[in-house]
């Protein structure tokens, strides 16, 4: 009575429209109130040590904080640039360009949808004045931008990380083969289609344009280096990589780019300036910009945004706990664990019932609930079967992934859709052969856990463990 209290209360309250956040927290305490010992005195209690008691969750707001610096800024504009010169003379290559722009700016952004509205609002037009068909472009790039999520740092696996309490560092140490793997299958299915196709390519610009291209890219990237290289090198955990980050785009963005902020326009150096003019004018520039920050109007609006993302995630979140507290004390997850052990269902079969559990729920609900919901149950059940946990997490960020370009919860597709101006359908259409594609991947992870387990296993080895 109290599971099926807790769950038909959950889909009520969302099937009427209520927002995630407030479904979870009033289902949790009305199945307190009716059958729990505890009161509801311990609800706020257990609201604030939901993320107090989670270190790793500081993470998140600083995640979210410098991908907002570096989305408003010209760090998306300037990774196209580098990947059309890296690969878009190879048949085919201005659509492999974006999928590469695309990883590259999730290894920056950690979000899907702000990968796929940076990179596709100046991809897309651009491939359909190339030549490429408007469909094709749409796909390539709605389909790319799920790499967000996946190819570390990522929110979405900082929240598994937060619900199960396993390593965030191991999370993103094993989405890295994942996510360029994908990311590579992407590419190769595109040039496959362009040469049967016939699809345009662009001349090589030359080694010297490559050079300028990667340097101009390199402070947007170095984000990359910075991040996964404390964390992969043991120097930081994510959380202090994640703060770390955040200063870095704040002064790549507005003291570097200077594509936002009171710097905003200032050239580096001006026409017959000499070098040691320019030194003290930037110098002078830059200690007035700091005294500036405060009230510059687009430094401001972007911190809002970035604290109203923050809260919004951080509320779910807190009331996902929870949800998570309510199955923990009533053993809910024990006593499905234990139903689906008695079953006697073997691994593979449980990975197959996981799979079509998460496809279906990526339909209805954002990424983020759906794992605050389901890893507290799956989590205890895989275990008991010897599943590795951070191999589940895989598995469950690239149903994430999927639940992206699936309606009508689609988040992808929204943004495609206000990118091109097309409808709901037109976009859905053009994403279906990469759905597929997306398919057999997530086969592929499934099946071989090597491919998410062989990075952290390889680092612990090297650490000694």
């Amino acid at each position: 009575m109290t599971i099926a209290t807790l769950f038909i209360t959950l889909l009520v309250c969302m099937l009427l429209g209520m927002p995630i956040a407030i479904a979870l927290g009033f289902s949790s305490m009305l199945t307190i109130l009716l059958f729990s010992d505890d009161s509801l005195a311990s609800v706020a209690l257990k609201l604030y040590e939901s993320t107090s008691e989670h270190y790793t969750l500081l993470a998140i707001p600083f995640f979210i904080l410098s991908s907002a610096f570096l989305s408003t800024g010209g760090v998306a504009r300037r990774i196209i640039d580098f990947a059309m010169d890296t690969v878009g003379h190879i048949r085919g290559g201005l659509a492999m360009a974006s999928v590469m722009a695309c990883m590259l700016f999730a290894a920056v952004s950690g979000s899907s949808p702000a990968t796929v509205a940076a990179i596709g609002s100046i991809v897309i037009v651009g491939m359909v004045r190339a030549g490429y068909p408007e469909k094709f472009a749409a796909g390539v790039i709605t389909t790319s931008g799920t790499l967000g999520i996946l190819i570390p740092p990522s929110i979405v696996m900082l929240v598994y990380a937060a619900a199960t309490e396993v390593s965030a560092a191991r999370m993103f140490m094993a989405g890295l083969i994942p996510g360029l793997m994908m990311g590579f299958l992407l590419m190769l299915a595109i040039y496959i289609v362009a040469r049967v196709k016939n699809l345009p390519s662009r001349p090589f610009p030359g080694v010297k344009v490559l050079a300028i291209s990667s340097s101009k890219a390199m402070g947007g990237l170095a984000l990359i280096l910075i991040v996964l290289g404390s964390i992969y090198g043991g120097v930081a955990s994510p959380t202090e990589a994640a703060a770390v980050a955040c200063v870095y785009a704040y002064f790549i963005a507005v003291f570097g780019y200077r594509d936002i902020g009171p710097l905003r326009d200032i050239a580096w150096k001006n026409k017959q300036e000499s070098l040691i003019g320019a030194a003290i004018r930037n110098l002078g520039y830059m200690l007035l910009a700091v005294v500036k920050t405060p009230i510059d109007k687009e430094i401001r609006h972007v911190v809002r945004d970035g604290a109203k993302v923050s809260i919004m995630l951080l509320f779910i979140i807190a009331n996902a706990m929870l949800f998570a507290h309510v199955l923990t004390t009533e053993r809910i997850p024990h006593i499905i664990a234990e139903a689906i052990v008695g079953m006697g269902l073997p691994a593979w079969g449980f990975l197959v019932i996981v799979n079509l559990l998460l496809l279906a729920a990526g339909n209805f609900m954002e990424p983020s609930a759906i794992l605050l919901i389901m890893a507290p149950i799956l989590f205890p059940i895989a275990t008991q079967l010897g599943i590795d946990p951070i191999h589940l997490g895989i598995i469950m960020v690239v149903n994430m992934e999927i639940g992206m370009l699936t309606p009508p919860v689609g988040l992808n597709l929204f943004v495609t859709a206000g990118i091109t101006g097309k409808s709901m359908g037109w976009v859905i259409k053009s994403c279906v052969p990469w759905l597929l594609l997306l398919l057999f991947f997530l086969i592929l992870i499934t099946y071989v856990p090597q491919i998410s387990l062989f990075l952290p296993e390889y680092i612990d080895k090297l650490n000694g463990y």
